[in-house]
């Protein structure tokens, strides 16, 4: 163990926010070690913004509780620890841990208990990776290197603890880890993790819970390196253990959707990791539709059908929350309503709840080469930006180019009949014309009926007489009852 200085680190207080060093200080105070450890040292060190820091302590999470009162709440039966709250903010205390005295692993080696609480040295060795093994105390300005991390840092290479299989089989997220950690930081990965990083090594995944999956792909997609991490998710089979039916190769969409979500980190705006998964989950959804509508099926019908299904599917690796999904479906179904939108439906369209997700889901789409979107996404995105006179021209163009194209599609639909030797009688006869100008022509072009004259007391009745007209009902005389009635 080497004990550094943490100026000589780039290390100081004036770079932690105040909610951490009020947990450091109370946990001190309270006469207990407390230390700074993982990503937020690590992060500040590289000269990067950690999202959070977490805290590592001598104390139990039961004297944490003690502590903190009624601002820490105990969670993990794996793994126990203490969130403590400090005003919004929320620190992960973890205690020193010791290897387990009677192993409780599964068939595969994964560790199901370790619960056993022990000392800073104990506590180092049971970590994952070289980068994520050194201990800050702020108040001292002091950091603990017990394995020359500060080298890998320098050398920027990623390098596990102990061996590489037996890390892995402990906890198989280390995989997952790995290249997270890899592309966020563009580090190296060690030789020796290479040699053991196989197809057959990652199929422990499928030991893994389908809830912690989800929660580690919500990491990969957030880490705003995501377009950097695809590439290495496939060459190292990891793909295949995180998505069911998503063909492992990178489309242009799935592409430009990364880039995006990069983009969109890298400025501060806030994404929502549903929305990668509605990408990359699109086809195999548009294969399902199709298989729904070849059977006859609705269209409505058959999209509501194929995003259950989908989503079902996925859900044997990564279960999406009830939430995510239904945000997903939307988002989907958004595509066809703003495909070809009614006229009078445009201006509420513009304002629903998922109008902007189902809107960028569909530019993308259109700048990704996808052809079926008929130009909609640009339309789309220059109506955002116009004024409310220039919408409501917009909408009334719309509407003719949208009752010229129907007009066009019904007379490419009429094809002409064959010529036949027999004259077939339609079934149902031409309709009356509707102006009384075209019925007044229509009976001029006729050739006039004889007028047929009926005698009748001396006097000639027409045959056009109204009497002549009436329509004769035959009547059952037997029924008639002749003279007065009660």
């Amino acid at each position: 163990m080497q004990t550094l200085h943490a100026s000589k680190c780039g290390l100081s207080t004036a770079q932690l926010p105040s909610y951490i060093l009020d947990v450091i200080d109370a946990l001190t105070k309270a006469g207990f070690e407390a230390y700074i450890v993982g990503g937020g040292v690590r992060d500040l060190m590289l000269g990067l913004n950690p999202k959070d820091f977490d805290a590592v302590t001598n104390a139990t999470p039961a004297q944490v509780k003690e502590v903190f009162g009624r601002r820490c709440r105990i969670i993990g039966r794996r793994f126990e620890l203490a969130h403590v709250y400090s005003g919004r903010e929320l620190v992960e205390v973890a205690t020193f841990r010791a290897p387990p005295k009677k192993a409780v692993t599964s068939a595969s080696g994964m560790i199901l208990r370790d619960n056993n609480w022990g000392t800073i040295e104990q506590d180092f060795a049971r970590r994952d990776f070289s980068i994520n093994a050194m201990y800050y105390q702020p108040r001292k300005g002091i950091v603990l290197d017990f394995c020359h991390a500060i080298d890998d840092i320098k050398n920027k290479t990623l390098r596990l603890l102990g061996d590489p299989t037996l890390r892995f089989e402990e906890d198989p997220v280390r995989m997952l880890r790995t290249l997270r950690f890899a592309a966020k930081l563009n580090f190296s990965i060690a030789p020796d993790i290479l040699e053991v990083f196989t197809p057959e090594m990652t199929q422990l995944l499928r030991d893994i819970s389908p809830h912690r999956l989800y929660d580690e792909s919500q990491k990969l997609f957030t880490m705003g390196h995501l377009n950097r991490v695809l590439p290495m998710l496939i060459d190292f089979d990891i793909w295949r253990q995180l998505f069911a039916d998503i063909d492992p190769n990178i489309s242009t969409f799935i592409e430009r959707a990364a880039i995006n979500t990069d983009q969109r980190i890298q400025i501060g705006k806030t994404i929502n990791p549903a929305f990668f998964y509605a990408v990359l989950l699109w086809k195999p959804f548009l294969e399902r539709c199709e298989f729904y509508l070849n059977k006859g099926m609705v269209a409505a019908e058959a999209r509501a059908q194929a995003g259950l299904d989908v989503l079902k599917r996925q859900a044997t690796r990564t279960i999406i929350p009830r939430f995510a999904e239904t945000f997903i479906r939307e988002v989907w179904e958004m595509q066809t309503r703003l495909l070809s939108p009614k006229p009078q439906q445009i201006q509420a369209l513009s304002t629903h709840a998922r109008f902007r997700a189902g809107f960028d889901f569909l530019l993308l789409r259109e700048k990704s080469g996808d052809h079926s979107t008929q130009g909609m996404g640009t339309w789309w995105d220059t109506y955002q930006l116009m004024s409310t006179d220039e919408k409501e021209r917009a909408i009334s163009q719309y509407n003719r180019q949208r009752a010229k194209s129907r007009r066009k599609a019904q007379t490419d639909d009429v094809v002409e009949p064959k010529s036949v030797s027999v004259e077939i009688e339609p079934l149902v006869q031409e309709t009356a014309p509707r102006s009384r100008r075209e019925r007044e022509r229509k009976d001029r072009s006729r050739p006039e009926r004889p007028v047929q004259m009926v005698t009748s007391g001396g006097s000639e009745i027409r045959a056009d007489h109204p009497i002549l007209k009436r329509k004769r009902v035959k009547r059952d005389l037997n029924q008639v009852v002749f003279g007065p009635t009660q």
